[in-house]
């Protein structure tokens, strides 16, 4: 990938489906999904290489099924919108990664099964390879959900796709990124799209090491005050919001009490995010949360 960065601005969605994820659904939901700000749409997916006696032979027949499955996407277009079908075979990082390059993706939508995570793979071990060479921001969603919706409810969620954020506060270095990413795509964002944000901060009875806990929820107050001046500057709508609760369980609640449509996280590092035997609060919100999580690669 390119070491130049571009402001995300969340126009260009690149969908990768297996099929049999829910995702697949989205085909017929372009002009939902437009109506959020997407201007470029592209629906990826890859074929195993069969192994023909030892012999990896590419599945022409399979690559065709799911292209002409895909394609459905392009049949019922908005004016203003772009819409591609990516179908490859084998080597799915490294194509994902040329999709992304090519057609100048800003965002990605993927998703991961809870019970997938809990066996301690982030999204299966071709997503967290991706999650470690990726410079843009990844949508995962539970295609437990995603199946489920109704046509109604899908089209109600691909309009409002990212219109609401939960992001979790703690003044860490970590979270002072998060809200400048947070800001770099508010300003450039499409009409339609980002509208407001929930600031909120766990304050935690047990502090830990790595985070600089306020000694009073006041304290806490005073600095989410701070935040919310800067991203309103945006023509966002911003609510703080102050717990004394354990921080993951304080930002599920959270997410069910208000309309998120997505909590969003950052690492300080991929290899902090994959260590599993000391789990940092994003690889928890990955792995337990039920509502859609935007995660901000770390910034280079």
């Amino acid at each position: 990938m390119s070491s130049g960065r571009k402001p995300h601005m969340f126009q260009n969605l690149l969908i990768c489906t297996d099929l049999h994820d829910g995702l697949h659904r989205l085909v017929r939901f372009v002009p939902s999904l437009a109506a959020s700000g997407i201007r470029k749409l592209v629906f990826f997916h890859s074929v195993r290489v069969n192994d023909d006696r030892g012999v990896p032979k590419i599945n022409q027949a399979a690559i065709d099924a799911a292209r002409q499955r895909l394609s459905v996407a392009q049949e019922n277009v908005p004016d203003g919108v772009e819409v591609e079908v990516v179908v490859e075979s084998d080597r799915i990082v490294e194509n994902i990664l040329n999709t992304i390059k090519t057609h100048h993706c800003d965002l990605v939508l993927l998703g991961t099964d809870n019970k997938t995570l809990l066996d301690e793979k982030l999204f299966g071990s071709t997503t967290a390879e991706l999650v470690e060479r990726i410079n843009i921001p990844l949508l995962v969603v539970r295609p437990a959900l995603m199946s489920t919706y109704t046509r109604e409810e899908l089209d109600l969620r691909c309009r409002h796709l990212l219109r609401y954020l939960l992001i979790a506060y703690d003044d860490s270095n970590t979270a002072k990124t998060l809200v400048k990413q947070i800001s770099e795509t508010a300003r450039n964002r499409p009409e339609n799209s980002l509208e407001q944000c929930l600031v909120a901060w766990a304050v935690e009875s047990k502090s830990r090491r790595e985070i600089p806990q306020s000694q009073t929820i006041e304290d806490a107050e005073e600095k989410l005050a701070a935040v919310k001046q800067e991203l309103e500057q945006l023509n966002l709508t911003v609510a703080t919001e102050v717990r004394q609760e354990e921080r993951l369980q304080a930002m599920m609640s959270l997410a069910m009490e208000y309309d998120i449509s997505a909590i969003a996280v950052n690492s300080p590092s991929v290899p902090r995010l994959l260590e599993w035997s000391r789990p940092n609060f994003a690889n928890l919100l990955l792995r337990r949360s039920w509502h859609p999580v935007l995660f901000f690669p770390d910034p280079e």
